[in-house]
């Protein structure tokens, strides 16, 4: 049994209109899917992907009216998202001193180019060059040239006091494989350890930061709620019940209707879902005009008015 990548990244603002803007206008990116948290209908939860919303592409957001995140260890710490070549750093930077998006600069990390960013609300991104492997669909309508466009979810990064029982749970829980170490490019105190899933590249890793000098991050938004991770449809009946057997706490098997989930947690309170790659967003929408119109799984469509009324609108600039 094995994981394939990452499959999504959760995370949270306080800002529902600020975020769709960022993401669909400075970022370009698609937004697929306009719902709710399906346990917190109050909260809209925004999925922004590429053109055909393919899984491991959705970053995804709840909007919760929440004060910023504490940020410290035993959380999630950074998002990666993968472009293409060295010209896209270019663009990119260009782009972001035109709209005043925090950053840093291109720097070379274990042998990849990336950059960091941050969001509005202080969500910690990183653009990374993947070379250009792997599927990639454009989004037609983007304000960002195809060539430059985001191209999916890179290494996601946690961060933790102890290695060890993070270890031990990605290896012998996840099925993860240890794939060596570096350097953190910002604080020479962390080193990077990277486990990799399925066939490993970037669209496949989790870094995880060794920092028992910080403090335990405090939920708020601009922060990351959870990352869920990739199985083949047929696969998820093996993992609900290669939890079962492991004695591993988890939720059991959840119905997301756009796909199957099951969540967990690892040793330090981080929350992890492994969810399938099917049966999609299209599922209740055309193709065409996803994300265009507020979506309910079919449960919540009788509640449909009174949830459409404790919603803000989403606007663009």
């Amino acid at each position: 049994m094995q994981l394939h990548g990452i499959h999504h990244l959760t995370a949270v603002s306080a800002d529902a209109p600020g975020n769709h803007d960022f993401y669909t206008r400075i970022l370009g990116m698609r937004l697929v899917k306009k719902t709710v948290n399906q346990d917190d209908v109050s909260a809209y939860h925004l999925f922004y992907a590429d053109g055909v919303a393919s899984p491991g592409t959705d970053l995804t957001f709840f909007d919760w009216p929440v004060g910023p995140e504490r940020r410290g260890t035993q959380a999630i710490t950074g998002t990666a998202l993968r472009v293409a070549g060295a010209g896209a750093f270019a663009y990119w930077a260009k782009r972001f001193t035109e709209h005043d998006v925090k950053h840093g600069p291109v720097q070379l990390v274990a042998g990849r180019q990336q950059m960091a960013f941050e969001d509005p609300e202080g969500q910690r991104l990183t653009l990374l060059d993947d070379g250009g492997t792997g599927h990639f669909h454009p989004w037609d309508r983007s304000p960002v040239p195809s060539a430059q466009q985001i191209r999916g979810l890179g290494p996601i990064t946690i961060s933790v006091p102890e290695l060890t029982p993070t270890a031990r749970f990605l290896t012998q829980v996840m099925a993860m494989r240890a794939a060596g170490e570096h350097a953190a490019p910002d604080d020479p105190r962390s080193r990077i350890h990277v486990f990799e899933m399925g066939e490993g590249g970037p669209a496949a890793e989790l870094h995880v930061r060794v920092e028992p000098h910080l403090p335990q991050a405090r939920p708020g938004a601009g922060g990351v709620h959870h990352v869920a991770f990739r199985v083949r449809d047929d696969e998820y009946e093996g993992w609900v019940d290669r939890l079962q057997r492991l004695r591993i706490p988890s939720s059991g098997p959840v119905d997301r209707f756009y796909f199957r989930s099951l969540y967990t947690r690892e040793p330090n309170g981080i929350l992890y879902e492994i969810a399938t790659d099917g049966p999609g967003f299209a599922t209740d929408e055309p193709m065409e005009s996803l994300g265009e119109s507020l979506a309910l799984p079919p449960f919540l469509e009788p509640r449909r008015a009174e949830i459409e009324r404790g919603l803000k609108p989403l606007s663009t600039r």
